[in-house]
């Protein structure tokens, strides 16, 4: 927790920000200005309700680390937060409770514990030679149009990650379209609870059925493994399973598919920074570390919630109050980082906070790194000349979950 002289929020008189249509479009100059005013700061969300921005990278990690501020959505905070908020009904409704990211210590532990063996299976180890494959025969497929306008989010930032993550798991590619609209639904602040619910039962349905298939016959993938691996003869149970595939199928992909998304629109813009990948592209690995710093694919992370008094920032939270840490903020504090509205591939700190920190900080980290700098790498190496399509105005994804454009037209050859 941090200890500091703190101004009680019952006796601050402020009025909620609000998380307008401008927010998502332009997040960095709203963080900007709510940082000049402090680190944590009252907001309106999309569903009505209040809570707590934290828009500093040091009040961040300290909110990341605090055991006191919980995940746990049957935690007396996260109830008294979520019923005043009258959000229960929505959050009870769908398989979300059950997910990992919404645990505390123990249970959080023990489920750490199995997730990260499957992890650390050779099936996860040794994947860059097949990003690699399916990388090249995507932009393969690109040059049949690659001198005509096209989107480069729908035929190359998600099917990648997409295909990597249902091979992965043991997933056929002919369901990724509807994984694709699935994830849209959950993700955006554009979609009302019915959908939500909806997308959420057609997904747990799925994913129910495959891990049946996968019992009766396993294979060497990741879902066969997380079915498999026990500690202590302790294993996930089939419940468990499906919030656990539901999370990496979410998770898993769209980071990634915002990761190379977000680094090409970057490419596109500052010609610099191109200029220098283009004289030495081992430097790959550096501006992908940028992209996660300057645009984080996930903006912010999931709600926390107070279960009893904390200060942040200067500021006493009761308990009962949702917490909403912003990687995408804590990346740009200028506390932090020297010059931080600017790519700098020798930026010397790479201590970024776009996987989370902590025991809930990203499992699948290490493999959207790879995805990402196999993917840019084999982009630049075919389309040197790539870019933004005439006339083109980029716009972003309405969520407060991801960072991720709608869009990407692009021209890769003159």
């Amino acid at each position: 927790m941090v200890h500091e002289t703190a101004v009680p929020a019952s006796e601050l008189v402020i009025e909620p920000f609000e998380l307008t249509d401008d927010f998502y479009q332009h997040p960095h100059a709203a963080y900007d200005r709510l940082r000049s005013r402090g680190p944590a700061h009252l907001v309106r969300f999309p569903d009505g309700g209040t809570g707590w921005l934290i828009t500093d990278y040091e009040v961040a990690k300290a909110a990341f680390l605090d055991p006191t501020i919980s995940k746990a959505l049957e935690s007396q905070g996260a109830r008294a937060a979520l019923a005043g908020d009258g959000a229960g009904a929505q959050v009870a409704s769908a398989m979300f409770g059950d997910m990992m990211v919404f645990y505390d210590p123990p249970a959080h532990t023990r489920l750490r514990t199995l997730v990260n063996r499957a992890f650390s299976s050779r099936a996860v180890r040794e994947l860059a030679p097949r990003i690699t494959e399916l990388a090249d025969a995507l932009l393969t497929e690109l040059a049949v149009d690659a001198s005509v306008d096209q989107d480069l989010l729908d035929r190359y930032a998600f099917p990648l990650p997409m295909l990597v993550i249902c091979e992965l798991l043991g997933v056929p590619n002919e369901e990724r379209d509807n994984f694709r609209a699935w994830s849209t639904t959950l993700v955006s602040n554009d979609e009302n609870v019915e959908a939500r619910t909806a997308a959420v039962a057609r997904f747990v349905a799925y994913i129910d059925q495959l891990i049946r298939a996968k019992r009766d016959e396993p294979a060497n993938d990741l879902l066969s493994e997380l079915i498999s691996v026990s500690e202590d003869g302790d294993r996930l149970s089939h419940r468990e399973l499906i919030s656990m595939v539901l999370l990496l199928l979410v998770a898993g992909f769209e980071t990634t598919v915002n990761l190379i998304s977000n680094a090409v629109a970057i490419l596109l813009a500052d010609k610099d920074v191109r200029a220098a990948l283009a004289g030495n592209p081992d430097r790959v690995t550096d501006f992908v570390e940028e992209v996660l710093r300057y645009e984080s694919p996930a903006s912010e992370a999931t709600f926390r919630y107070t279960t009893v008094p904390v200060t942040l920032g200067g500021v006493e939270i009761p308990a009962g109050q949702r917490i909403l840490v912003s990687m995408a903020a804590a990346g740009r504090d200028p506390a932090r980082f020297a010059d931080p509205h600017r790519v700098d591939l020798d930026r010397a700190d790479k201590n970024h906070l776009a996987f989370g920190h902590g025991i809930h900080r990203c499992v699948g980290a290490p493999l959207a790194r790879m995805e990402g700098e196999i993917a840019l790498s084999r982009l630049l190496a075919a389309y040197p000349d790539l870019e933004l399509a005439a006339d083109a105005e980029l716009s972003w994804r309405k969520s407060l979950i991801v960072r991720g454009l709608t869009a990407l037209p692009v021209r890769l050859r003159p």
